[in-house]
């Protein structure tokens, strides 16, 4: 299945490329400090929260309680599970060593 992405380019492939080459989990807060605020990541680690919050079958409300996360933002992240590529479950199932 041939995924349309909502963007793609040369930038963000190397982008990609790049996280793919770490290879600590202290590279990557190293890395990653230098490319974001701690606002941005905090928001990262909040929605791979909501992912799997989704895969518990939790509710909307519960995880708003639990995270303070929007239920606009909730809702965004169940859609990729419905129509988009899902990839979060694949990386939760492979950070449970489920797969």
């Amino acid at each position: 299945m041939n995924y349309r992405y909502k963007i793609q380019n040369k930038d963000i492939d190397e982008l990609f490329e790049g996280i793919l080459k770490l290879e600590t989990v202290e590279e990557c807060y190293r890395f990653f400090d230098d490319l974001c605020t701690i606002n941005e990541l905090e928001a990262f680690g909040q929605r791979l929260k909501v992912a799997k919050m989704l895969i518990e079958k939790k509710t909307y409300h519960q995880i708003e309680q639990v995270t303070g996360i929007s239920a606009a933002t909730i809702s965004k992240i169940s859609k990729s599970f419905t129509f988009g590529p899902a990839t979060s479950e694949l990386v939760i199932n492979r950070l449970k060593g489920n797969e």
